[in-house]
């Protein structure tokens, strides 16, 4: 019997600000479940289907009214959860997004200031009864971030924003792991590829555990 029969289907989260280097940690993620069996999807916000991409591009190069930033976000996430998310789920996959709406509250929020109250109700329109049942927040300081950056690609418009922006968006980060603990773990990104590959390994055992015969 594989582990995929006897386990749901799960919904993880990747988030982190910009240079945390969550995205290095996705494929180890993905390769440790299908090694146990586990049929899976690999997504991300924005972009994720035709549309989304679309929308990407728009979102992280075009300049733009807040407002209209957040609701294209949340626009490119309705599309993203129709048709990729909760079909994949629906068919008993499990999905690993990188991105979610965590990150709609901590960069068009905390990071850009729109007002939080506007934020939850885009959250229960769009989705009010879909949450990811695991949020891996990979968490650095805002300096180990910044000078991470330094050293990629051409910047998006997120990524060349100033100091506080980015301290903001952390900030706002912790403040929905304090918030919702039972689904978030925060990773100190700081440590090695191998601790953190190790501290991921046991945060997901832990999960496939719990559905396990005799659970």
């Amino acid at each position: 019997m594989t582990q995929q029969s006897i386990t749901p289907a799960r919904f993880i989260s990747f988030e982190g600000i910009d240079g945390a280097g969550k995205s290095t940690h996705i494929g180890f993620v993905a390769a440790f479940l299908r090694l146990r069996g586990v049929t899976l999807v690999t997504t991300r916000e924005p972009g994720g289907t035709a549309l989304g991409e679309k929308l990407r591009d728009l979102l992280l190069h075009e300049k733009m009214h807040l407002e209209t930033e957040a609701l294209l976000m949340f626009a490119s996430r309705r599309e993203h959860i129709a048709q990729v998310i909760a079909p994949a789920l629906q068919r008993g996959e499990w999905v690993i997004s990188d991105r979610f709406t965590d990150a709609s509250f901590a960069y068009q929020g905390g990071g850009r200031g729109l007002d939080r109250g506007k934020m939850e109700a885009l959250e229960q329109w769009v989705h009010p009864a879909l949450q990811p049942d695991l949020t891996l927040l990979f968490d650095v300081p805002l300096e180990v971030a910044r000078a991470r950056l330094d050293a990629t690609r051409s910047p998006d418009k997120f990524e060349q924003e100033q100091a506080d922006f980015f301290s903001a968006t952390r900030e706002e980060y912790l403040r929905r792991a304090a918030q919702f603990p039972q689904r978030f773990r925060v990773i100190d990104s700081t440590q090695s590829i191998a601790a953190i590959e190790g501290q991921l390994a046991a945060i997901l055992h832990a999960v496939l555990a719990v559905s396990a015969p005799g659970h």
